[in-house]
């Protein structure tokens, strides 16, 4: 089967009407969240900040501020160790840290369940722009005492994510 040049002209017409649609409408950003919330800093109702200190058996209090230019959808708090002196790179304060362990040690003190770690996912109600946390966070008292970082991460409905990471201290 031989295709005339007028068949050949008419595909190669739908080929490259098909490319341009394609291409307009994936450079068309508009309507787009194309923005990542916010986790917005008010040094005097932010809680918890760099190198605040708690007792096993304390509440944490988690007041911070979210916003978003469409819409949020949820956030999640970890809290997990930092006895190795990691770092997530999303404050600039450094705090006094105890002295590092090794890796074996961190492992030893895993194995008896001694680390504290806790995750936990939360959904913002639909429509909002902004969103005030008041979340109570109990430490437990049976865990070992130590440098902790203490991270929250949140997402809008568009799936962008914006984290901030503070250490924190556990004392007896």
């Amino acid at each position: 089967m031989t295709l005339t040049i007028s068949m050949k002209k008419y595909i190669l017409s739908l080929i490259l009407l098909g490319a341009l649609c394609t291409l307009s409408s994936c450079s068309d950003d508009e309507g787009k969240d194309m923005e990542p919330p916010a986790i917005c800093d008010y040094p005097d109702t932010d809680c918890p900040t760099s190198c605040d200190v708690f007792h096993r058996g304390d509440v944490i209090p988690v007041r911070m501020v979210f916003t978003d230019n469409v819409e949020l959808a949820s956030f999640v708090i970890d809290i997990h160790n930092n006895f190795n002196h990691h770092t997530h790179g999303t404050t600039a304060v450094e705090c006094p840290l105890n002295p590092k362990m090794s890796d074996e040690e961190i492992r030893e003190l895993e194995k008896a369940k001694a680390v504290w770690i806790f995750t936990q996912d939360y959904v913002i109600p639909e429509g909002h722009q902004t969103y005030a946390t008041s979340v109570d966070i109990t430490i437990p008292e049976d865990i070992y005492p130590g440098d902790y970082h203490f991270m929250v991460r949140v997402r809008d409905k568009a799936k962008w994510e914006q984290l901030k990471s503070v250490s924190i201290k556990i004392v007896k």
